[in-house]
């Protein structure tokens, strides 16, 4: 214990020295959580509206504001020709056009059906999709009201029936997808350090030549790998806690959950990371060959395989199996139950043995490689 004690205090001595590892330790976490927290959301606001209004009467101006209070929608251009609005689109100016017909408010009156166009822009078709969306909403909210004041209008008529849906959205109720995004993003940036600073740290020492010089010491390889791996442990609690702070006050994400038993499973998660993070160093000869490893063999896929961007369910059957050999995957169900849900180990106790079984496995693999490197 005392070689293992005497290796760890040269670990963070090493570390203390090294100013871009400290960066990459403790600023990077909080930068990256409040970049992606602030980038990686679906809700979209301030839809940039163009309006063509052929009928220029106040309800066809009382149905535009419908969609100015809704809040979704900023009007950018007001125009007078489709050939406007097609130079709008190809520009990338607004997502969407509203064309109102020049006989809109005598139809309404009159209730002779009318239809207005709705014209996006499907380059990007999931803000297509969300456009449509609201604005369809709005246009059958309007069509709803107009129906109902004009049949009050008339003596005797029968009113409408109306259906009623009382809606009640649980663990989420502002439907933010903040809520939802931020607590994928501390598991990505705790998988994104703590395996970066793993490999780039036995890397450095392979380009320095200090573990050559280790090797040749009455050192014993378990005692180098303990004392080399406990120092990564330690920051990575240091950076959980950390991004949980910014995650709790900056974002306001709410933690339904237990913390002790977050970072507990969190841990779990780390013994993964740490295990890749020996493996991608012991098959690295530079920090800058373990980077590109690390980010195309194993970032990039459990990013976009672990449900942290795109839904699992969405994807090809052939796909959705790959997702089980993904430890992100059940790292990210833990963290947005116990965020969000407020669940306890009876409901994560399936994804916590996963993850323990993927760690001592990962692990357990990465030492022997490392003991056979060293040897």
């Amino acid at each position: 214990m005392r070689t293992i004690y005497h290796i760890i205090v040269k670990e963070f001595l090493q570390f203390r020295r090294d100013k871009r590892m400290m960066v990459l330790s403790f600023l990077a976490p909080v930068m990256q959580l409040l970049l992606l927290g602030y980038a990686a959301t679906t809700d979209i606001n301030s839809i940039p509206l163009l309006i063509y209004d052929q009928d220029k009467s106040s309800t066809s101006r009382e149905f535009v504001n419908r969609f100015v209070n809704s809040g979704y929608f900023v009007i950018k251009e007001e125009v007078h020709s489709f050939d406007a609005i097609d130079r709008s689109i190809e520009e990338g100016h607004v997502w969407l056009a509203l064309v109102i017909p020049s006989n809109f408010s005598n139809c309404l009156l009159t209730l002779h059906p009318t239809t207005v166009q709705l014209l996006t822009d499907g380059s990007d078709a999931n803000s297509a999709n969300i456009s449509i969306g609201y604005a369809s909403q709005i246009i059958a909210a309007y069509s709803q009201s107009i129906v109902v004041e004009v049949r009050n209008r008339i003596p005797g008529a029968i009113r409408p029936a109306r259906l009623n849906a009382h809606v009640r959205v649980w663990y989420n109720p502002e439907l933010k997808s903040r809520n939802f995004m931020v607590p994928g993003v501390l598991a990505m940036v705790l998988m994104v350090v703590t395996m970066t600073l793993t490999s780039l740290g036995v890397v450095k020492e392979k380009e320095i030549g200090t573990l050559e010089q280790l090797m040749v010491t009455p050192i014993q390889p378990y005692q180098l790998i303990i004392g080399k791996l406990f120092p990564f442990v330690m920051i990575a609690a240091l950076d959980v806690g950390l991004v949980i702070l910014v995650a709790r006050f900056w974002f306001d994400v709410p933690l339904r959950g237990s913390v002790l038993l977050l970072l507990g499973l969190s841990g779990l998660f780390v013994l993964t990371t740490l295990g890749l993070g020996l493996f991608v160093s012991t098959i690295s000869k530079t920090q800058q060959q373990a980077m590109m490893t690390a980010q195309f063999f194993f970032f990039m896929p459990f990013i976009f395989l672990s449900g942290f961007t795109f839904p699992i369910e969405n994807m090809p059957v052939f796909i959705q199996y790959v997702t089980y050999l993904i430890p992100l995957k059940y790292f990210i169900v833990i963290i947005r139950g116990i965020f969000l849900k407020g669940v306890g180990i009876a409901e994560l106790w399936h994804q916590a043995v996963v993850l323990f079984l993927f760690g001592v496995a990962i692990l357990s693999m990465s030492v022997m490689r490392f003991r056979k490197k060293l040897g």
